[in-house]
């Protein structure tokens, strides 16, 4: 079986706070052959439609989203031909099992149970946690220097455990939902938020005018989950294979950071 190894060693990534590509993880020696149509003529792929906004029905009943637009763009390039199906969630993994599809694209966890069954790409898009400050705030951001300031995070989230263990000094203040602790930095209750970046950024899009991200991206796949992958069933390497390398190919044109900045046009990197 082939699984992505998780890194279990956290970092922050150097990046600025409105840093807009998508950082680069893909295996450094990856490499984008050219696999195509020859190999690889058509691809099934899977999805749900209530994921948004990776897959998910607009309001004129399309499907749409960055996972959609992503399998448009791994067709274009294989020069295959493909379809995508959508199924519910609940069967979707089995019906990738039984074959009734190439690859899925739909969130599944990268874990020991899914592992046993299927085979994972590399991984495109990972989830890290950031912290949110007014935009005053935001220049002078120094993560060291939070002692005795007042950090909102969701309660009980892995995020605000990280928070509890590394970031000394602090007063958590736990809310209920992530919105709930953003909307106390807003308000000035809070000095800064700490949490899921991706939840941040779409209520960003919403408070450009009081707030931004700060400091740098945490990444910490062991708490934070791994992040999003393609699943295929497992021996289909050829799909497989052509996957990860038209996943090279888009990040090294600069295709796939135009993706994701469609449909999350706040980076939370």
């Amino acid at each position: 079986m082939v699984m992505v190894v998780a890194i279990l060693v956290f970092f922050a990534a150097s990046l600025a706070a409105n840093a807009q590509a998508i950082p680069n993880h893909f295996d450094p020696s990856a490499r984008a052959d050219t696999t195509g149509s020859s190999a690889v003529p058509s691809i099934r792929f899977l999805t749900t439609d209530d994921f948004p906004p990776f897959n998910y029905r607009s309001s004129n009943g399309e499907l749409v989203g960055f996972h959609v637009d992503l399998a448009r763009a791994i067709c274009r390039l294989l020069d295959a031909a493909c379809t995508i199906q959508v199924w519910p969630f609940k069967q979707a993994g089995d019906a990738l099992a039984d074959n009734q599809g190439d690859v899925l694209l739909a969130g599944l966890a990268i874990d020991e149970k899914n592992g046993a069954r299927f085979d994972f790409s590399q991984i495109y898009l990972m989830f890290p946690a950031r912290f949110v400050t007014r935009l005053p705030d935001v220049a002078g951001f120094d993560a060291n220097t939070l002692e005795q300031r007042v950090i909102a995070v969701r309660k009980g989230s892995n995020q605000a455990l990280f928070a509890s263990r590394y970031l000394k000094g602090i007063k958590p203040a736990p809310f209920k939902t992530e919105i709930e602790a953003l909307d106390a930095v807003a308000s000035g209750a809070a000095y800064a938020y700490f949490g899921d970046a991706m939840r941040a950024s779409f209520w960003l899009n919403d408070n450009s005018d009081c707030c931004n991200f700060a400091g740098t991206a945490y990444f910490r796949p062991d708490l934070f989950g791994q992040g999003l992958a393609a699943a295929f069933p497992a021996g289909q390497n050829a799909v497989r294979r052509a996957f990860n390398s038209a996943l090279v190919r888009l990040k090294r044109s600069g295709e796939l950071d135009e993706i994701y900045l469609r449909w999350f046009p706040v980076s939370f990197y």
